[in-house]
């Protein structure tokens, strides 16, 4: 676990193959409490909706700083289940941001709302609160009557700018469901992601800092009544066996997962550290090169789940990259509005500059902390070898 970096001579330059993750390294490290917990559920044989879901629930309402939890299928049906309890559907709009992973949208667009695009901040990648409100304010009132909630999502794993998002929320009379499937432990001011608005919605994709074995999600709340509803709702809209009061999903977390993560929550703040502190020496290293480097926002702890550079030279740097064996990824290549099947929602190229801009640019690299010395001081080099800096 890297921890306390410092830079050390004499980094061999033979050729390295170094994965944007490394979950197996992340496996072994915990291996023997990991097992002992896939053991005690199989042993169990209770697979749904188990004591250890319960227990994650508790777990992760208390981490996150909420009153409740309810542990869901996957990230995505975390969004669609919030956005479904808080009652919105056809003819409802959502107010999110185009600079993100599909599902941001996809579960407005699932319940039938329409999602509303917000350009992004140029600095931290995350949805721009001017932007937000200048949207809302020269809104014709017909329109901003249909706008329900606002939807930011936590890039890369720090918090949008929630002091002024809620602050515009309670202005124009908004719920916000924050989407917080990156940045589990990310802080904001003192407080946690998922803990500002009506609800947060986590991922346990297995890519995320705190990862299953599959997929999972889970929504955190401190309106226990709402996290009630998404009880119901998970399990086919039914609180008693049969009996069906709504039309729900079935959406469940089921119990090895939750085994899983409560061993890898125990180890999250660790890891999260250890990201911080590849971070920091990225920035340095970095800070020479001229490229736009990743910025932690005022007042934010970010969880680096993804590093992420803007380049303008992107796909001759991901070769040279490619080729020293350092693999590196593009988060996200095409910005909402502009993928095919949003085309009905009457966007077009140039509507969102920044957002699209960036899409041109940003590359992340391995930032996972079981990254060793050599490796980082490899990938430090293979960057500043392709600016002709060593």
């Amino acid at each position: 676990m890297i921890m306390n970096i410092s830079k050390k001579p004499g980094i061999s330059e033979e050729k390295m193959n170094i994965p944007l993750l490394d979950l197996q390294a992340q496996y072994k490290s915990i291996k023997k409490d990991i097992d002992k917990a896939i053991a005690r559920v199989v042993d169990s044989q209770c697979f749904i909706l188990s004591d250890e879901v319960k227990d994650l629930e508790k777990e992760i309402a208390e981490y996150t700083g909420v009153s409740a939890a309810a542990g869901v299928a996957s990230g995505t049906d975390a969004l669609i289940l919030a956005l479904r309890a808080l009652g919105i559907g056809k003819g409802d709009a959502v107010i999110t941001t185009p600079f993100t992973f599909f599902a941001s949208s996809e579960s407005i667009s699932i319940l039938g709302a329409r999602p509303v695009f917000v350009d992004i901040d140029p600095i931290t990648f995350n949805i721009d609160p001017n932007k937000v409100e200048a949207l809302l304010r020269n809104t014709h009132d017909s329109i901003r009557n249909t706008i329900k909630a606002i939807l930011p999502v936590h890039l890369y794993g720090q918090c949008a700018d929630m002091t002024r998002i809620m602050a515009i929320a309670s202005k124009y009379g908004l719920d916000v469901v924050e989407d917080s499937a990156q940045a589990i432990g990310a802080v904001h001011k003192c407080k946690k992601a998922g803990s500002f608005g009506k609800a947060g919605c986590l991922s346990f994709f297995p890519s995320k800092n705190l990862g299953g074995f599959g997929d999972g999600g889970m929504i955190v709340s401190s309106d226990i009544p709402f996290i009630e509803e998404i009880k119901k709702l998970r399990v086919h809209g039914s609180v008693k066996q049969y009996v069906h009061e709504e039309i729900g999903y079935n959406s469940r977390l089921d119990s090895i997962q939750a085994a899983i993560l409560r061993v890898k929550l125990r180890e999250l703040d660790r890891w999260l550290e250890g990201r911080r502190a590849i971070a920091g020496r990225y920035n340095e290293a970095f800070a020479p090169l001229g490229i736009q480097l990743p910025v932690t926002g005022e007042g934010n702890t970010h969880t680096f789940h993804q590093y992420t550079i803007a380049v303008p030279e992107r796909e001759k740097l991901m070769a040279h990259l490619e080729a020293k064996g350092v693999s590196a990824r593009v988060y996200y290549p095409i910005p909402l509005h502009l993928q095919e099947c949003n085309k009905d929602l009457g966007y077009k190229k140039g509507d969102f500059p920044v957002s699209e801009g960036l899409a041109q640019k940003v590359l992340s690299l391995p930032v996972y902390p079981e990254l060793s010395e050599g490796e980082i001081e490899y990938i430090i080099n293979v960057v500043k070898g392709f600016y002709g800096k060593r």
